[in-house]
């Protein structure tokens, strides 16, 4: 089981619009991890200020390319 955290800082804006990047990183990676990242690993995902202003499908392709690259740095250190 892959686990996944959340984290976006007050610079982003107010509650609302943390809470709903936060809501929209949840679901990107409900959609790009089962294929992407192996079962027993931690992810941790840092909301920026550009997450709620990228189309939704590159969202989730971004992240399908971020996790094996990640996995794989993380292997070679």
């Amino acid at each position: 089981m892959v686990r996944v955290g959340f984290t976006v800082t007050r610079k982003i804006g107010n509650a609302v619009t943390r809470n709903r990047l936060k809501r929209r990183l949840r679901a990107a990676a409900r959609d790009a991890l089962p294929a992407a990242a192996p079962p027993g690993h931690d992810v941790v995902l840092i909301g920026r200020s550009g997450g709620l202003r990228v189309d939704y499908a590159k969202l989730v392709s971004d992240l399908s390319r971020a996790f094996p690259r990640a996995i794989a740095k993380r292997d070679r250190v």
